[in-house]
């Protein structure tokens, strides 16, 4: 049987804040672990290791949260940026977490390796292409002219940034690798960010999955999908062989973070993606029902994920 963790992205609530809160309501749904988020901070954080109700499967980076000087949450600084001082500032976050999770004794850091261009927001194309899809409009001539231009703009400044993400990589791995901690590297939610699927060759290059490999996360495959800029099956088509987690989430329209089964995601192909992982964690929002965050575990079982 596999082992199901809950995020903490879920704890979003005033309920949880506690952070011990979200673990007793994941044992009482019938989770086996805990992952901790790139939203939780470090008081919620080190009640849910000291209370132990939970194992903790995994840490996502760069959890615990916590706001910079700027303002912005630490998350908003770039792995792949090619200034080196905000580059090593994004490595010393993700140092914590690689901390954390020796601590917890988590054997999984997953990454968000950053983005292309100085901002982490989405391109402009980006933005007006997801608002065409929620307004109906999904082909056309105006539809393709903004996908054409996205992905002509991201190819064009892409370089440098892979390159730093590649650096930054290493760098972690030389961290995590002595604490026997792996890094996976998630595919990613908006197009501007890093990396691609071809992307992961020069990424993953001479690593052993022991310490870093691809992380799949359903929703973000599909919505990228649908937008018609990446085929939801070219993650795993090709890299299922170096897959070593899994966030599992469902999505309707462009929305997703649903529960599995709270959505029109076909699974089949998911299920022969990530089938052979031992480990597998659901990544549900705040606005999901808790039911529907219960019922999850049976939906999964019902499709050979459990």
């Amino acid at each position: 049987m596999k082992q199901l963790a809950l995020s903490t992205m879920f704890a979003q609530q005033e309920r949880f804040a506690d952070g011990v809160s979200l673990a007793r309501f994941a044992l009482e749904a019938g989770y086996d672990a805990i992952e901790i988020s790139h939203s939780t901070p470090e008081p919620a954080l080190a009640a849910i290791a000291e209370a132990g109700i939970l194992p903790v499967a995994s840490v996502h980076q760069p959890a615990p949260y916590r706001r910079l000087a700027n303002g912005r949450g630490n998350s908003s600084l770039n792995l792949a940026s090619p200034d080196e001082d905000e580059r090593r500032a994004a490595v010393e976050e993700a140092a914590r977490s690689i901390e954390w999770a020796a601590r917890l004794g988590a054997r999984r850091v997953v990454v968000h390796l950053g983005h292309v261009g100085p901002s982490p927001d989405q391109f402009e194309e980006e933005l007006a292409l997801r608002r065409a899809y929620d307004a109906g409009e999904r082909t056309g001539a105006r539809v393709e002219a903004l996908r054409v231009q996205l992905i002509r703009r991201r190819a064009e400044l892409a370089g440098p940034y892979v390159e730093a993400a590649r650096r930054s990589l290493v760098d972690l791995v030389r961290l995590a690798a002595p604490r026997g901690i792996a890094i996976g590297i998630e595919n990613r939610y908006h197009y501007h960010e890093i990396p691609h699927p071809a992307e992961y060759e020069l990424i993953l290059d001479g690593f052993d999955p022991s310490e870093a490999g691809y992380w799949h996360d359903v929703g973000h495959a599909e919505v990228l999908g649908r937008l018609g800029l990446i085929d939801r099956h070219e993650w795993l088509n090709r890299w299922t062989s170096r897959c070593i987690g899994a966030h599992l989430h469902d999505v309707l329209g462009i929305g997703d973070h649903r529960s599995p089964g709270d959505g029109d995601v076909d699974w089949s192909y998911v299920v022969d993606g990530v089938g052979h992982l031992s480990h597998l964690t659901l990544e549900i929002n705040q606005h999901q029902p808790d039911d529907r965050v219960r019922s999850a575990i049976g939906f999964l079982a019902g499709i050979g994920l459990r």
